[in-house]
């Protein structure tokens, strides 16, 4: 099997029925807009009521979209009954998150049976085009329902 040959032929569907049951993504407003194996996208609109002080989006709200991509993506490869937990993760904020728009994208590092590790990165989207504002670094574990 190819690192990124999905176990689940259904893993698209089963990840988008799984990301609309979230009650922290309809919170936020965020929106599943790509899921591929070892690959998935949540974008999320700048609304007011999520940012910090200074007016940025805050740093909770990237890293709980950027999370879920990487959880998403080492999901597609998994079998489908499967579910994943984050293990560890690392994030830098390496610009301030003030866009109208955010886009994290989450891919696989390395997929094995138990572990995946996979890269995150959020991206401000603006007129000007895309500047990152965060990367994350997770460890992401199968488990049994």
């Amino acid at each position: 099997m190819s690192p990124l040959t999905p176990q689940d032929s259904d893993f698209e569907s089963r990840i988008r029925q799984s990301f609309s049951r979230q009650g922290a993504m309809t919170t936020l407003g965020a929106e599943l807009t790509d899921v591929k194996p070892g690959r998935v996208v949540i974008e999320l609109r700048h609304h007011e009521a999520l940012t910090q002080h200074h007016g940025y989006l805050h740093a909770g709200m990237l890293t709980t979209i950027v999370d879920n991509a990487c959880g998403y993506a080492a999901s597609s490869l998994m079998a489908a009954d499967s579910e994943v937990v984050t293990v560890e993760f690392k994030v830098n904020f390496i610009a301030p998150a003030k866009a109208p728009r955010y886009r994290a994208v989450g891919s696989i590092v390395r997929a094995g049976r138990t572990l995946t590790v996979c890269s995150g990165e959020v991206l401000a989207l603006t007129a000007e085009g895309e500047q990152p504002v965060a990367t994350m670094l997770a460890t992401m574990m199968a488990v049994s329902p």
